[in-house]
């Protein structure tokens, strides 16, 4: 009788990973594909030849590496990894039109469970399950032919050798073109997956060892000098996420998105630009001494902030969060975690809204003898969940975008959805500035500074991380808002037709730690009064 049984084909290790190889570069890289032919016309045979040596020197250069680690024990699980991890990333590049790069793959190592669970559904889990687990399931299906181990090491090698062999020669014969794609598009080489996310993986894990330990000290000659005023100052500086200028009224929007703080008395740069397009670069970069102007990752990561430095000289210092945590800037400063409170009214589902930073306020000013500084980390305008980050009664722009998959709605709604949490951190921002107006204990001020901008659907672009060299405006451009006490402008002699007048000069991120240093009076040879806001505007100065 005939073995009716369906055989299981057998082939070698180097088969396997020469068709998961072809197989990941034509399913999973679209993004990397349409960016570099995006030029050229099909038409033209010139464009076969680049786009079939690109390929084979890729697959080449897939297939050595793959090569020189796996086993024929290994090869599958290593390839089942390669083969989920590319559908997972090109599910996310293609929906969301982003860049795997190092900063990216930082963002998502630090989202917490929350946020994750916001990015995940039906869509990746269809992508990941069609792509990555039916191919693995391919793949699973052979046997593994077995050769003696030196016969196993001679073809091992030879297939690399031939390999890499094969690769150079096909890059060689468009070595121009690849060239200068590489050189005038230096970030193409973040849609190239998986590899982009392997080597941003072991970037980020480099960084990491590089920056544990204890920070390194900076304006060890810091001191306070006298600042002239007859009672301390409680300054609040409120970070938030991923609020884009464009969207805020005070900046020319045509839609009322910010009817409150309109009527406050505040004063609003409304040129102000961000040090990054995600939460992991620019909220440390903002407190650094570094800055965009002299942005090195390693040295703000290792640094202390000047968080550090005000606290040392005898400020108060309190770093209050609604967010995924303060990226280490907080690190030796108190600090309140409060988006894992359960306050009905404030917290539904797990997450609180940002009014949250409010609560207990009073009970803090009450308790501070002496200057302090309380920063506010909202979640702000954090997506792709836009709708979920404000109250029912400040959904006022409508129909809204009510899925964590923004490509399933128009762009109206997407834009109503964000618009509302943009109304909705105008109140509570207002809400604060009201609170502060009430002390009479403190001289009192607030400064609003978003981390980032967001794309909404432009050029096909959503929610940001888009490398900073070729980051749209609406990533980059972020609201920048101040607001002084009458107690605080008289005891400092505030000029404010000069305070304005400056609101109309670029800011940035790099005002940021200047002008800390500035209103709380601190003397340091790091202190660059060109980048201090306030300096050029009051006529009273510290003794």
């Amino acid at each position: 009788m005939t073995d009716s049984r369906l055989r299981r084909p057998a082939v070698h290790t180097e088969t396997l990973v020469a068709l998961a190889a072809a197989f990941m570069l034509l399913a999973g890289n679209g993004p990397f594909w349409r960016a570099a032919l995006a030029s050229r016309p099909w038409a033209e045979p010139g464009t076969w030849v680049f786009a079939g040596a690109v390929f084979v020197a890729l697959a080449c250069f897939y297939f050595a590496l793959t090569a020189a680690v796996v086993t024929r024990r290994t090869v599958k699980p290593f390839l089942t990894l390669l083969l989920v991890a590319t559908a997972a990333a090109s599910y996310y590049m293609e929906r969301y039109a982003v860049y795997l790069d190092r900063t990216m793959m930082a963002n998502v190592v630090a989202t917490n469970s929350k946020e994750a669970s916001e990015l995940l559904g039906f869509g990746p889990a269809a992508s990941v399950f069609l792509w990555g687990l039916v191919p693995s399931a391919l793949l699973w299906w052979p046997e593994v032919k077995t050769r003696t181990w030196r016969r196993a090491a001679a073809v091992r090698s030879a297939c690399i050798a031939a390999a890499l062999g094969l690769g150079v020669c096909s890059l060689l014969l468009v070595f121009a073109q690849a060239a200068s794609l590489m050189r005038n598009h230096r970030e193409v080489r973040w849609l190239i997956t998986p590899a982009n996310a392997l080597v941003a993986l072991a970037q980020n894990a480099a960084d990491s060892g590089a920056a544990s330990g204890p920070k390194q000290p900076i304006a060890t000659d810091a001191k306070r000098v006298a600042p002239g005023r007859a009672r301390p100052l409680l300054f609040v500086l409120v970070v938030g996420e991923t609020a884009r200028a464009q969207e805020f009224s005070l900046n020319g929007y045509p839609r009322d998105t910010n009817p409150e703080l309109a009527r406050r008395d505040v004063i609003d740069f409304a040129h102000a630009t961000s040090c990054g397009t995600s939460t992991e670069v620019s909220v440390p970069c903002m407190f650094s001494q570094y800055g965009r102007a002299h942005y090195d990752e390693s040295a703000i990561a290792s640094h202390q902030s000047v968080l550090d430095v005000l606290a040392r000289v005898g400020v108060k210092v309190l770093w209050r969060d609604n967010q995924s945590g303060c990226k280490g800037v907080c690190d030796g400063v108190p600090v309140e975690q409060l988006d894992r409170e359960n306050v009905p009214g404030l917290c539904v589902d797990g997450q609180c809204f940002d009014e949250i930073l409010l609560r207990g306020m009073d009970g803090i000013v009450a308790g501070a003898n002496g200057d302090m500084l309380v920063v506010m980390h909202e979640l702000g305008s954090h997506g792709p969940a836009y709708y979920k980050r404000y109250p029912p009664a400040f959904k006022r722009f409508v129909p809204t975008c009510d899925s964590d998959d923004l490509r399933q709605c128009d762009s109206a709604a997407i834009v109503n959805a964000y618009d509302n949490t943009i109304l909705y951190t105008d109140h509570v921002l207002a809400q604060l500035v009201d609170l502060l107006e009430a002390q009479k204990t403190h001289d009192t001020a607030m400064l609003y500074v978003s981390d980032h901008g967001e794309s909404l659907g432009e050029n096909g672009l959503y929610l940001h991380g888009i490398p900073y060299a070729i980051a749209p405006d609406a990533q980059t451009h972020v609201p920048f808002v101040l607001w002084l006490s009458q107690n605080l402008r008289a005891d400092w002699g505030v000029d404010e037709k000069c305070m304005r007048s400056r609101a109309q000069l670029p800011a940035s991120h790099d005002n940021l730690f200047h002008s800390l240093l500035g209103i709380f009076s601190v003397q340091t040879g790091a202190y660059d009064p060109a980048l201090d806001l306030f300096a050029g505007c009051r006529t009273k100065r510290s003794n």
